[in-house]
């Protein structure tokens, strides 16, 4: 992981812009999945002029490079966050979004060896696991509502 500047430069980006610098920096100081709208907002609140669209753009340059880690959530957005530059998975909180990062030797084992027995090279994987973190369960936050 880089420790962004707004000095510094996006990967495979073929130009570095002030407002991309912006979000590098507000990346690296942020913990967790944001939304790129939750992004513009603080940024225009910090009085960055900077556009969605390129927050978007800035968000999938670095997702391609491998800086930032995107997910979504249950309703389908898209959430981003910055990462370790190592293979790891995620457990997010549905609530209140806390993500921690964990590995997952078992896990690895078995998509390689799932991959082999299909005939499948090359593979790679992403893992999520949602549930409900500590503080809220402790809120309440955690209970499953009947259906019905």
């Amino acid at each position: 992981m880089h420790n962004w500047s707004v000095n510094q430069t996006i990967p495979n980006a073929t130009r570095n812009t002030r407002q991309r610098a912006e979000v590098l920096a507000l990346l690296q100081e942020t913990e967790g999945f944001r939304t790129a709208q939750d992004l513009h907002q603080t940024l225009r609140q910090r009085g960055v002029k900077v556009g969605l669209t390129t927050i978007y753009r800035t968000l999938q340059l670095l997702v391609d490079a491998g800086e930032v880690d995107t997910t979504r959530t249950g309703g389908g957005e898209q959430l981003f966050r910055r990462c370790s530059r190592t293979h790891h998975h995620h457990l997010v909180c549905r609530h209140c979004g806390t993500t921690v990062e964990v590995s997952g030797p078992a896990v690895e084992r078995w998509a390689d060896k799932v991959a082999t027995d299909y005939g499948f090279t090359d593979v790679n994987h992403t893992l999520e696991i949602f549930g409900t973190c500590a503080h809220c369960a402790a809120a309440g936050n955690g209970q499953r509502k009947a259906d019905g």
